[in-house]
C-alpha cells in the first residue's frame, strides 16, 4: 500500500467516525424546541354555501350635471377669475375677453339702427304732409276747384308716402335686430358660470387667444354624481333599468347597494360596450373616481367563501392557514376566484368542514399552536 493510499484510508475512517459520533447517546436525548403558541386569532369552520354568479364591471364617477364653458367669439383672455377647485355660483364672472373687432361691429350696428330710426321719422313726416295735402285737394276736387289730374297726383303722392313709411319701418326693424345681435355678441366677451358647482378643469390662462367653440373650463355640479359603467355586450339582454348591483369605490373603501337608472341604447363600436348610469348618493364622492360594480347573472352554485383578510397572498401564491385537530396551524395553498361582498371564493384547496384562521393571520406561523 502506497503512502497516499494509506493516508486516504485514514481520512475516510476519520470522517466515518466523526459522522457516527453525532448519533451518540447524548445526541439522541436532545430536547426539541417548544412550538409557538398563538393567541388572539379567530378560527372558523368553512362550509359550502350558495355563491351567486356575479360579473364585475368597472366605470368612472362623473357629475350628473356638467357644463363645458366655451368661447363664442374670438379674443384674448384679459381677466381670469377662477382656477381648478374653485366653487362658483350661477351667473358669477369667470373670465373676460378683449374682442375689439366684435365691439366695433356692435358700435356700427347701433349707429345703423339710429340712422334707420331717423329715416323712419322722416318718412312718417312726409306721410303726414301727403295726408294733409290729399285731404285739402279732395275738398277742392269736390268743389271742382282743381282738375282730376291734380287730384290723382296728390292721391298717388299719399300712397307713395305710405309705402315709404313701410320701407323705413322694415329697415328700422332690420337695423334694430342687427344692433341687438351685435350687442349680444359683445356680451359674449364676458364669460359667466352657467351653473353652480366646482371648476374641475381650466384649459386657458391669462393672455391666451381663444376662438369660437374652444373650451375654456368645465364646471361640475356638486352633490349629484353617477357611476358610468362600461357593460359588455354579453349583458345587453340581462342588464336593465332598476337592475340591482353592488358598487365598490376603492378610494372611499366602501361598498353600497345601488340600481341602474339609465342605459345608453347604443354600444361603442371600438370597445363593444354600452354605458349604464348608476346614481351615487354618498358623501365624499368626486368626479373621476374609479368604481366597480357586481351584477348578478341570476344563477348560483355551491362554493366556499372566506373573508378577504383570511387569504394570504405572497407573489403569485395564494394560501390560508388551516388548523388541524391538534390545533396546529398549517399553510395550505388554495386557488381563489371572484370577490363577493367582501369575501373571496375559494375554488380549490379547501374542503367543507375544515377550520381556517379568518382573523389575525399575520400572527400565525407554520406549526404554531392556535389557542
Amino acid at each position: 500500500m502506497t503512502r497516499f493510499s494509506y493516508l486516504l484510508a485514514v481520512g475516510l475512517w476519520a470522517a466515518i467516525l466523526a459522522g457516527c459520533g453525532g448519533k451518540g447517546p447524548e445526541a439522541g436525548h436532545g430536547e426539541r424546541s417548544p412550538a409557538v403558541v398563538v393567541k388572539g386569532v379567530q378560527v372558523e369552520t368553512v362550509k359550502a354555501v350558495a355563491v351567486p354568479d356575479l360579473m364585475e364591471v368597472v366605470g368612472t364617477v362623473k357629475a350628473r350635471t356638467s357644463a363645458v364653458v366655451s368661447a363664442r367669439i374670438p379674443g384674448t383672455v384679459t381677466v381670469l377669475k377662477v382656477r381648478e377647485g374653485d366653487r362658483v355660483r350661477k351667473g358669477q364672472l369667470l373670465a373676460r375677453l378683449d374682442a375689439q373687432e366684435t365691439g366695433a361691429t356692435g358700435a356700427a350696428a347701433v349707429a345703423g339702427s339710429d340712422e334707420a330710426q331717423r329715416a323712419l321719422d322722416e318718412a312718417q313726416a312726409r306721410k303726414r304732409l301727403a295726408d294733409v295735402t290729399f285731404d285739402r285737394y279732395q275738398r277742392l276736387y269736390k268743389e271742382q276747384a282743381v282738375t282730376r289730374q291734380e287730384f290723382d297726383t296728390k292721391q298717388t303722392e299719399q300712397e307713395v308716402a305710405a309705402q315709404g313709411v313701410a320701407r323705413a319701418q322694415a329697415r328700422y326693424r332690420q337695423a334694430r335686430e342687427g344692433a341687438r345681435a351685435a350687442s349680444r355678441m359683445a356680451d359674449y366677451a364676458t364669460i359667466v358660470a352657467p351653473i353652480s358647482g366646482v371648476v374641475t378643469a381650466r384649459q386657458v390662462d391669462l393672455g391666451s387667444t381663444v376662438f369660437p367653440a374652444q373650451p375654456l373650463m368645465t364646471i361640475d355640479s356638486e352633490g349629484s354624481y353617477q357611476l358610468e359603467l362600461a357593460l359588455p355586450e354579453s349583458l345587453a339582454t340581462r342588464a336593465k333599468v332598476q337592475t340591482p348591483l353592488q358598487v365598490t369605490l376603492d378610494a372611499l373603501q366602501v361598498t353600497i347597494s345601488a340600481r341602474i337608472a339609465e342605459i345608453v341604447p347604443s354600444a361603442d363600436p371600438q370597445s363593444r360596450t354600452f354605458i349604464a348610469k348608476v346614481p351615487l348618493d354618498r358623501k365624499g364622492v368626486a368626479s373621476g373616481m374609479f368604481g366597480r360594480a357586481s351584477i348578478s347573472l341570476g344563477s348560483t352554485a355551491n362554493g366556499i367563501l372566506l373573508p378577504e383578510r383570511a387569504v394570504v397572498e405572497r407573489g403569485a401564491l395564494t394560501s390560508v392557514w388551516v388548523v388541524d385537530q391538534a390545533h396546529t396551524a398549517r399553510m395550505r395553498l388554495v386557488k381563489s376566484g371572484k370577490s363577493v361582498g367582501g369575501k373571496v371564493e375559494i375554488l380549490s384547496g379547501l374542503s367543507d368542514g375544515e377550520r381556517v384562521v379568518v382573523s389575525g393571520a399575520d400572527k400565525v406561523s407554520e406549526g404554531a399552536k392556535v389557542e
